[in-house]
């Protein structure tokens, strides 16, 4: 299936560039392309994108505002935001994912790793670019904000004590296979945990449900 990306940013010369890079994959496509959070939140609506690819600073309304917008909106569930920035700071990083954002990306990455990244964050796992450490990531999803969506400690209870523990080292930042070779599982018996476990807490993707995990108190940030 083709992955259809909506381009947020403000300079024309990124869009074209991104355009080029996505149109040029078979798999990928692009729907549309905004020039401010607004327009985002507009054409989301209208196109109903896979993933958004979301500037930070845009004139009026920015991409964090708008990465919170969509994600509120219930008919845009199934679309990913994958935040694209010059300014990879701890702050961010943080707020970005509380918001909703399935991924971050600084805009100087490489074109295989941008491409990597729109398909890693359409099949529905989150995606951290380097600098944002696992330290960092669990240092502000710890602290109190507000979040993208509505939390109650309790869709914890079904989970069965696996999901538990795989839910843990997924919140350590540990990919599928380093949990599968952790706990002597397979990667797709991993898959299936993380699965169930957005199923039962109603997380919309891989990143909201590690914030649930650390808000929760399921787990705990490392010191």
């Amino acid at each position: 299936m083709t992955i259809r990306v909506l381009i947020a940013d403000d300079q024309a010369l990124l869009r074209a560039t991104f355009r080029v890079l996505i149109d040029s994959c078979d798999d990928l496509e692009v729907v549309g392309e905004a020039t401010d959070g607004q327009q985002a939140i507009t054409l989301a609506g209208l196109h109903r994108p896979d993933v958004v690819l979301m500037d930070i600073r845009m004139p009026g309304t920015d991409g964090l505002a708008a990465t919170a917008a969509i994600c509120a909106r219930p008919e845009l569930q199934a679309t990913r935001v994958l935040i694209l920035t010059t300014f990879q700071t701890d702050e961010h990083v943080a707020q970005a994912l509380r918001l909703g954002a399935s991924g971050f990306l600084g805009k100087s990455t490489t074109a295989d790793a941008f491409l990597d990244g729109i398909r890693t964050v359409a099949s529905g796992d989150a995606l951290l670019s380097p600098v944002a450490t696992r330290s960092l990531i669990t240092r502000f999803l710890a602290t109190a904000a507000p979040s993208s969506g509505a939390f109650d400690p309790g869709q914890f209870d079904s989970l069965t004590p696996r999901e538990r523990e795989v839910l843990a080292l997924v919140a350590e930042g540990r990919s599928n296979d380093e949990i599968a070779d952790a706990l002597f599982l397979s990667p797709l018996t991993v898959r299936t945990h993380v699965q169930r476990a957005k199923t039962k807490t109603a997380a919309r993707d891989r990143a909201q449900l590690v914030a649930f995990a650390y808000q929760s108190g399921l787990v705990h940030p490392a010191r």
